[in-house]
């Protein structure tokens, strides 16, 4: 099953994450989320795009990344 979920990078108490699509093995990286974001920097870019195409190949969200998304959508 092909999912899009979120990969841990950073440094130890500075979380950085990559927004991913799997299915058991790194496929494409569709965007990223830093919760550490301050000031002029971007909590949250994904490529509506690429993301809209794999799921009408049928990859499923993670619930986190469909909280992120929903917000993304709302944001814009």
């Amino acid at each position: 099953m092909v999912i899009v979920r979120l990969a841990r990078g950073g440094s130890k108490k500075r979380p950085f994450y990559s927004i991913n699509v799997c299915d058991g093995r790194f496929i494409e990286r569709i965007g990223y989320y830093n919760p550490m974001a301050a000031g002029q920097a971007v909590r949250l870019n994904v490529n509506q795009e690429r993301l809209a195409y794999w799921q009408s190949q049928g990859a499923q969200l993670s619930e986190t990344v469909a909280r992120l998304v929903k917000e993304a959508k709302a944001a814009a």
